[in-house]
């Protein structure tokens, strides 16, 4: 008797393959992977004593622009660069996008230099809120009942943190709307715009501050770079890359998952910012900060559960792959 044809995605050979993985399984990577290495920035910062914020963020602008210039030599994509380069929609939307992340890495690295690495993480605990406000004001996109249960709790958990603070907490509250509006404008453009491409903007269009920053720093206090130690020089050349790949990986998750999802996945690097502040730097934790806290992580239970129950995240027909 003949045999049928085979069936989809198995070779005629017989073997039944491996099914790909789905465009929103390797974002849920990505974005896992952006986070956990957010989290971790504030020791990396430390390592970097005594050069202060202003000049840390103008090697950062620089040798990221460094390090994606040699992105895209290696990749053979400087082709396609400058085709997005023509395309003045493209190039002034990064340009805001650039301006967005200036201010967090401003803001973060003077939060990581100066002792208040819980404030910041308050600031990422604030961030997914806003992140999903954005998706599901301007984008569309909608919540099941335990999201949104997830997301009342982390409100009243941000309520409690900032009653806490005794004071608006204006390092949490910069950190949170200016990645907020950068992660929307990721999404925006995320079918035009590669993570790469991307960033190479961004940091074109960031790199004549960097270098006036770099300018009044030297006139002021003296750069530090090349004056310490071997590690101390290579520790800010390495800012470049430090900077790049996790700022990559949210640009590849961001435009594979629904902007919701991104939101409620930032969840993973305040908790690991919470415990390098509280239990490494030993930052004070008095007990209404410990409620807020408590209540983030109810959220987190709540939104685990809600992950667990249905599977995986809702497929969106708008999603392409990259």
């Amino acid at each position: 008797m003949q045999q049928g044809p085979s069936s989809p995605g198995t070779p005629r050979g017989g073997r039944a393959t491996r099914p790909a993985r789905s465009e929103q399984s390797k974002g849920l990577i990505y974005a896992i992977l952006a986070y956990a290495l957010w989290g971790m920035l504030p020791l990396f910062f430390l390592l970097l004593a005594p050069s202060g914020a202003f000049e840390i963020v103008a090697w950062r602008v620089l040798f990221s622009l460094v390090f994606c210039a040699l992105l895209i030599t290696v990749t053979r994509k400087w082709r396609a660069f400058f085709v997005l380069v023509r395309r003045p929609r493209i190039v002034f939307t990064m340009g805001l996008a650039g301006l967005l992340i200036f201010v967090n890495w401003q803001t973060y690295v003077y939060a990581a230099l100066s002792g208040h690495v819980v404030e910041a993480a308050l600031g990422y605990f604030i961030n997914p809120i806003v992140t999903v406000f954005l998706g599901v004001l301007l984008l569309g996109e909608k919540l099941r009942p335990l999201q949104w249960v997830a997301v009342g709790i982390s409100l009243g958990a941000v309520v409690v943190l900032t009653v806490g603070y005794g004071s608006l907490p204006w390092v949490s509250l910069i950190l949170a709307f200016s990645f907020g509006f950068y992660g929307l404008i990721k999404k925006r453009v995320g079918r035009d715009v590669d993570a790469v491409a991307g960033l190479t903007l961004e940091t074109i269009w960031l790199a004549p501050i960097a270098v006036v920053q770099l300018i009044v720093v030297a006139s002021i206090s003296g750069l530090t770079i090349g004056t310490l130690s071997t590690w101390h020089t290579l520790g800010l050349l390495a800012t470049g890359i430090v900077t790049a790949v996790p700022l990559l990986f949210f640009a590849a998750a961001a435009r594979r998952l629904p902007l919701t999802y991104m939101g409620l996945i930032q969840y993973f690097a305040p908790i690991l910012q919470f415990l390098v502040g509280v239990f490494v730097l030993l930052e004070p934790m008095p007990p209404e900060r410990w409620v807020g806290f408590g209540l983030v992580w109810v959220a987190l239970i709540v939104l685990t559960t809600d992950m667990v129950l249905t599977g995986r995240a809702p497929r969106r027909a708008s999603l392409e792959p990259a």
